[in-house]
């Protein structure tokens, strides 16, 4: 059983519109710095969607749509900060449905909370990425839903690299998770809309198979 899949309805359009806005960046020639570390030739940044009206509707009515067939019974969305909390908000709102997010840490002051809003125990939640490489962040954020009473049954996410610790990571966690679109049909749309060409496309696809070491 495979706990993550991408939804084929829209793994080009999502990936044509987060090139076009340059959500997406591939530099073949100076590649990015992550903050792990790794040299990569793609960056990925979906907040720079919230700044186009016409694509931040389309995501949003992907994202509830796909929350809707994939995980019916849901009754609240959190999001994962920071760049999941607008998304999820987006979401929350068009489903009509609570919004809760989560923080990577508990605040140092107040009260220092993990969780900001209200989720009862036992609630469905459904929590709201825009990225996932590994998931860590992501399936930390779901075990500090889960302590605070809320269920998680499955998380929704705009863009996935499509890493295999990620899919060992979620089948490990028992949580299911649809992404919007992914790096494979990312690379299919770029070559034909000539963001790379065929050495390019050779060149870009190394790095997933070898990220941490990728030259």
């Amino acid at each position: 059983m495979s706990y993550v899949k991408v939804l084929p309805e829209t793994a080009a359009s999502v990936a044509s519109r987060l090139l076009e806005i340059g959500a997406i960046k591939l530099n073949y020639k100076q590649p990015f710095t992550w903050s792990s570390g790794w040299k990569s030739p793609i960056y990925c940044d979906n907040r720079l969607a919230l700044s186009y009206p016409a694509i931040r509707t389309f995501i949003k009515e992907k994202l509830a749509t796909g929350i809707q067939s994939n995980f019916p019974e849901v009754e609240c969305i959190a999001g994962v900060a920071t760049a999941g909390i607008p998304q999820g908000a987006l979401v929350a709102d068009m489903l009509g449905l609570p919004f809760v997010y989560v923080r990577p840490k508990p605040k140092d002051h107040g009260m220092g909370n993990l969780i900001e809003g209200k989720v009862d125990k036992g609630t469905k939640v459904v929590l709201v990425e825009d990225l996932i490489s590994t998931g860590g962040s992501s399936l930390k954020a779901a075990q500090a839903m889960t302590e605070a009473g809320g269920k998680v049954i499955g998380m929704a996410a705009i863009f996935t690299y499509g890493f295999e610790t990620a899919a060992e990571n979620f089948a490990e966690a028992k949580i299911q998770l649809f992404c919007l679109s992914d790096f494979n049909h990312m690379l299919e749309v770029a070559l034909k809309q000539n963001f790379l060409d065929e050495t390019q496309l050779i060149y870009v696809k190394s790095w997933r198979l070898d990220p941490a070491n990728w030259k």
